[in-house]
């Protein structure tokens, strides 16, 4: 499951956003409105989709509940804010260190991989949550609900 760490250059990215929580189930909505636009965004670095999730500063993992408040958002990776089409917004990833897993299996059995890494890798790895963006890149080896599709998951970090 854990791949690496990497630090990472900024990255611009163009897509929908939407103020949600674990409990709301409304993040179906989000992609539905969201991939129909893909095809406009120019400027694309790759066929990638990014799934993001931007927290609060305050994110505390030990009071992290189903009501918790954050920005999530479906986007592309973009080299540089060209042409953005109207219904779209921009995002910039600050630079930083990430660690880096897989995830196989379905979208619905992702709650499994980051219970392991919240609650498994990250106490015992010498680093703590940097408050920057999670996200997770669909590649082509994503099917959603599929046994057989993949995902990365990167998580921001830095050295205890």
């Amino acid at each position: 499951m854990f791949l690496r760490t990497e630090i990472t250059e900024e990255k611009k990215v163009v897509g929908k956003k939407i103020i949600t929580n674990l409990a709301a189930n409304n993040i179906i909505s989000l992609w539905q409105s969201f991939m129909p636009s893909v095809k406009h965004i120019q400027q694309r670095t790759s066929a990638e989709i990014i799934s993001m999730q931007v927290y609060m500063p305050s994110l505390n993992l030990q009071t992290f509940t189903s009501s918790t408040l954050f920005e999530k958002w479906g986007a592309c990776q973009v080299s540089v804010f060209a042409d953005v089409p109207i219904a779209l917004e921009t995002f910039t990833i600050p630079a930083g260190l990430y660690a880096v897993f897989l995830h196989k299996g379905t979208a619905s059995m992702a709650s499994q991989s980051y219970e392991y890494i919240f609650g498994t890798w990250l106490p015992a790895s010498g680093y703590v949550l940097d408050n920057r963006p999670h996200f997770e890149i669909f590649g082509d080896k994503y099917f959603r609900e599929s046994a057989l599709s993949e995902e990365e998951i990167w998580i921001p970090i830095v050295a205890i």
